[in-house]
């Protein structure tokens, strides 16, 4: 268990437990409406194939392979206040974005003032990122980050890390406690009841580890994470 210095008040030091704690960074964004009925046919396995090469299709073709176009519209700026709110983000702070995509968190963070950068294992998205984020995006998977320690004022991941197996997700979380100790968001696909996790399973194309919420806390534990997160549920 990690613990830090703290002072009482009648100005004594004692050990505090570090404690992870749940938030919703994303709340500002509009729930979306899914067709789960796309994806629910004998093509399923060959939507996630197509899917899983995270290429044009994923990002900007059919809905059945992705996102049906990925596209800049302004709703991560709210995600963004709430980001630089949260971790008391100040002008000039480093901050990377795990699972960039385009870059468009990054692009909002950088126009507070958050030298902001992002790593995706997109070269399509990277190719087709923003304007306002050339140079800050690199190629990268989550699992292996090129960075030295404590690099960041924060590090987030959102909907990413849970692409790759069990393994990759812990070696993920890991890396986002390793790069910014204690100043983590990771928000990851999960469900609440068998419901949900049907229709995510109907649904979702390309994670490779999902679970509920205990067990994703576990595995957080099990990194030694002490950061935060929060869950993306799926709904019909």
């Amino acid at each position: 268990m990690d613990y830090q210095i703290c002072v009482n008040y009648e100005f004594k030091f004692i050990l505090c437990e570090i404690v992870m704690a749940e938030i919703n960074l994303l709340k500002s964004i509009p729930k979306i409406k899914r067709n789960i009925k796309l994806r629910v046919n004998e093509d399923k396995d060959k939507y996630v194939k197509i899917a899983g090469k995270f290429g044009k299709d994923y990002f900007d073709g059919d809905r059945k392979y992705g996102y049906g176009g990925y596209y800049y519209d302004g709703r991560w700026v709210t995600v963004a206040k709430d980001i630089i709110s949260h971790f008391k983000l100040k002008k000039g702070d480093k901050v990377l974005d795990v699972g960039c995509g385009k870059g468009f968190l990054v692009k909002d963070l950088l126009s507070f003032g958050i030298d902001a950068y992002g790593v995706d294992i997109s070269n399509y998205a990277l190719m087709k990122c923003e304007p306002e984020v050339l140079g800050r995006l690199h190629l990268g998977s989550c699992d292996n980050l090129f960075f030295p320690d404590n690099s960041f004022a924060a590090v987030v991941s959102i909907n990413t890390i849970q692409n790759l197996d069990k393994k990759g997700c812990l070696q993920s979380i890991k890396e986002i406690e390793r790069l910014a100790p204690g100043k983590g968001f990771i928000q990851v696909d999960s469900f609440k009841s068998e419901r949900q996790k049907k229709i995510f399973e109907n649904w979702v194309l390309t994670a490779k580890f999902y679970d509920y919420p205990n067990n994703w806390i576990n595995l957080f534990n099990k990194a030694k994470y002490t950061g935060d997160w929060s869950w993306t549920i799926m709904e019909e």
